[in-house]
C-alpha cells in the first residue's frame, strides 16, 4: 500500500471530532481545581456529571486534581494522566470528559496516554445542544457553533466535513488536504451565517410586531425551572425535563394578569458556567427576546447549593449580551424543596428585588403577577382622551397600547381615562382628529 493510500485510510477511519458524542458510553470525569474556585458546597464535578448524564453517558468514576494552573501539556499533569490511564483500563471507560476547554495538543496527549477518547467541556455542551436542537434555527445555530469550535483545531483533529474526490489541488494528504478541509469548512460557516442573518431579520420583524405589548423574558441558569414556570403562569405545554438545556428554542405565550392586563412571556435557553462564547454568538437570534424585553424575570433555583455562583453567572452573561441595564425581577424558585443556607441569604442580598415561588406547587405565583403588574404601572402615565364617538382609531389605539380605567359617553363625545406608557403617547396623538384632546395628568409611576 502506498504512503498516500495508507494515510488516507487512517484519516477516513478516524472519528470526526464534530460527531463525537458520549451517548450510552462509560465515562470518567476529570477536573482541575484551581486556587480561589468556590462551588458553594457542591462537589466540583457535580455539574459536569449532570452534563454527562444529559448527554446520555454513564459516569463510572471521577478524578480531580488540585493545581496552581492547568498543565499545558496533559491538563492534569503527567503523573495524574498516567493514573487516569490505569483507571480507564480498570473501569473499562469509553470516554474521558474534562471540565475545562482543552487545546488540541492536550487532548492528543491525554488520548495517547490513556488510549481513550477525550472530550472537553465545550464539546460535551455542543453534543447536548446537537441532540436537543429541534427547529431549523436551533440546528443551524448548533452546527455553526460546532464548526467554529472545530475550525482552529483542524491541524490536530484532522476532521473532514466535505470529502473531495481526486483532482488538482486535492491529491494526497497533508498540507493540501488540510487546506481543502479549511476551505470547505469556511464555505459551510459562511452559509450558516447567511442563514442565521435571515433568521435574525425574521426574528427582528417578529419582535417589532410585538412592540405595543409589554414583554417579559424568563432568563436563568439551565434547569432553574424556567419552562415549568412558563407553563404554570400561562397554561402552556412547553417541554419540561429534569435535564440541563431542556429548552433551546424561544417560546412566547400570553400571560393574563389581574385587571385585564396582559403581557407576552418568553422562555429562553438557559445559561451555564463557562458557556462557550461562540455558542452565545451563534444563539444571538434566540437571545434577542432577552435583549428586547421590557422586564427580565430572572429564575433562580434557590434550593441549589451553588445558587450564588449560578446567579452571578447569569448576571455576567446578561451583561455580555447587552442586558445589564434592563429592569429585572428575581423569582426564587423551588422554595418547596429549599432550606435556609448562607448561599441563599447571599443571593437575596445580590437580588433584593425578588419573589419566592414554587412553579411546581403554584406557591407565590399571584405575588409574582402582582409584582410584574407593579412594574408595568411604574412605567405608565395617566391620560384623559376626549374624542368624537366616531373616532374609532384613537379608541382602538388606547385599548391596544394602554390600560383603560373608565369610559364615559357625553352626547357625541367619549371621555376615556387610561394609563399608557410614554413610548406610546406619540401614536396616541397621531390617532387624534381635530377637536380631540389628549391630556397627560401624571408622570410615570404616580398614582392615577
Amino acid at each position: 500500500m502506498s504512503g498516500h493510500s495508507f494515510a488516507l485510510e487512517a484519516v477516513l477511519q478516524e472519528p470526526k471530532r464534530t460527531e463525537l458524542s458520549v451517548r450510552r458510553e462509560r465515562a470518567i470525569l476529570v477536573g482541575v481545581l484551581l486556587p480561589g474556585e468556590d462551588h458553594g458546597g457542591e462537589d466540583p464535578l457535580d455539574e459536569l456529571a449532570r452534563l454527562a448524564r444529559t448527554a446520555g453517558a454513564h459516569v463510572v468514576e471521577r478524578l480531580a486534581q488540585r493545581l496552581d494552573r492547568i498543565d499545558p501539556h496533559t491538563y492534569v499533569g503527567r503523573g495524574k494522566a498516567e493514573e487516569l490511564a490505569r483507571l480507564c483500563a480498570a473501569v473499562d471507560a469509553d470516554a474521558i470528559l474534562c471540565d475545562h476547554d482543552l487545546r488540541p495538543s492536550q487532548i492528543h496527549a491525554l488520548e495517547a496516554v490513556s488510549a481513550t477518547k477525550v472530550l472537553d467541556r465545550s464539546e460535551l455542551i455542543l453534543d447536548i445542544f446537537a441532540t436537543r436542537a429541534k427547529t431549523r434555527q436551533a440546528k443551524v445555530q448548533v452546527e455553526l457553533a460546532q464548526l467554529e469550535y472545530t475550525f482552529p483545531r483542524l491541524t490536530r483533529m484532522w476532521s473532514h466535513l466535505d470529502r473531495h474526490g481526486g483532482g488538482i489541488g486535492t491529491r494526497g494528504p497533508g498540507e493540501r488536504q488540510l487546506e481543502s478541509d479549511r476551505r470547505a469548512m469556511q464555505r459551510r460557516m459562511s452559509e450558516m451565517r447567511r442563514e442565521l442573518e435571515h433568521i435574525a431579520l425574521r426574528k427582528s420583524r417578529e419582535v417589532a410586531a410585538r412592540r405595543d405589548e409589554f414583554k417579559v423574558c424568563l432568563v436563568g441558569y439551565t434547569n432553574a425551572g424556567k419552562s415549568t414556570l412558563l407553563n404554570a403562569l400561562t397554561g402552556a405545554e412547553s417541554f419540561v425535563e429534569d435535564r440541563l438545556f431542556a429548552t433551546l428554542d424561544t417560546k412566547t405565550r400570553v400571560w393574563e394578569l389581574d385587571g385585564g392586563r396582559r403581557v407576552l412571556l418568553s422562555d429562553t435557553v438557559g445559561f451555564i458556567r463557562r458557556l462557550p462564547h461562540h455558542l452565545v454568538a451563534s444563539f444571538h437570534a434566540t437571545l434577542e427576546e432577552a435583549t428586547e424585553a421590557d422586564l427580565l424575570l430572572h429564575v433562580i433555583d434557590i434550593s441549589h447549593p451553588d445558587c450564588l455562583h449560578q446567579t452571578e453567572t447569569v448576571i455576567e452573561a446578561l451583561a455580555e449580551i447587552g442586558c445589564a441595564d434592563t429592569p429585572s425581577l428575581a423569582a426564587f424558585n423551588k422554595i418547596d424543596v429549599a432550606h435556609p443556607t448562607p448561599e441563599a441569604e447571599l443571593v437575596a442580598a445580590v437580588c433584593p428585588n425578588h419573589v419566592r415561588v414554587s412553579a411546581i406547587e403554584g406557591t407565590g405565583l399571584d405575588s409574582l403577577a402582582a409584582r410584574v403588574g407593579e412594574s408595568i404601572r411604574s412605567r405608565e402615565t395617566r391620560v384623559t382622551v376626549q374624542c368624537h364617538a366616531g373616532n374609532g382609531r384613537i379608541q382602538a389605539c388606547l385599548h391596544r397600547v394602554g390600560h383603560v380605567l373608565s369610559t364615559e359617553r357625553r352626547d357625541e363625545q367619549v371621555v376615556i381615562e387610561a394609563r399608557v406608557e410614554p413610548r406610546h403617547l406619540p401614536a396616541l396623538h397621531a390617532a387624534a382628529d381635530d377637536g380631540d384632546s389628549v391630556v397627560v395628568h401624571a408622570a410615570p409611576g404616580e398614582a392615577s
